[in-house]
């Protein structure tokens, strides 16, 4: 088996999410004794964002691309070629401001790729990313899971369906920024969710 834990959390060291993205990884090998580990911190191994330049590399053939065109495509292929060799994928994800952090949306947009991530049909897009178990950790300073403010989770479960990471379970540590009462019942919660969904 192989796991990909993804932190991505704009803190390297104190996260919450980072802290239950690890608990998850900590259950799975139990099980898993001989399971391998790439753990990639977005915060010390930060993705460069998407723009024009990069755009341009995308978009211009692999045989036109200049050396630093090719160099900035290689960069997203290495993060995708992750991904096309993990059995689990483990992501820690806080809230910033309502949604995912710049952090993630710069693997999600590296990850996305057309024809080879995901691919248009008549029948419309079809995830190719298939046959993966997905975690997701996400913190969050308040109170938003069911409500109208979640606009972080509808973002995740969207993008993860659309390159066809299905099998997703989610954990929940919410309130982390209302009093040290609020952060124990927040982290036990979290705890008893890893320990019903990782027998």
């Amino acid at each position: 088996m192989n796991i990909l834990q993804i932190n991505s959390s704009a803190r390297s060291n104190g996260s919450e999410s980072t802290r239950l993205a690890d608990a998850l990884v900590a259950k799975i090998r139990v099980a898993n004794p001989q399971a391998s580990l790439l753990r990639r911190d977005l915060a010390s191994q930060p993705h460069p964002v998407l723009d024009e330049a990069a755009l341009g590399a995308l978009f211009t053939p692999a045989d036109q691309r200049s050396a630093e065109q090719a160099a900035r495509v290689a960069l997203d292929d290495a993060l995708i070629a992750q991904v096309q060799a993990a059995d689990v994928i483990v992501i820690g994800a806080p809230t910033y401001n309502f949604g995912i952090t710049a952090q993630l949306k710069s693997w999600f947009d590296a990850i996305a790729r057309a024809g080879v991530t995901f691919r248009y049909t008549a029948n419309g897009p079809e995830g190719l990313l298939t046959g993966k178990k997905v975690y997701v950790a996400l913190s969050r300073g308040g109170q938003h899971r069911d409500g109208p403010t979640d606009t972080q989770l509808a973002h995740i479960k969207m993008f993860l369906n659309f390159v066809g990471l299905t099998e997703v379970q989610y954990v929940f540590a919410e309130g982390m920024g209302m009093g040290p009462e609020a952060v124990a019942k927040a982290q036990a919660q979290a705890e008893a969710e890893i320990n019903a969904i990782l027998v």
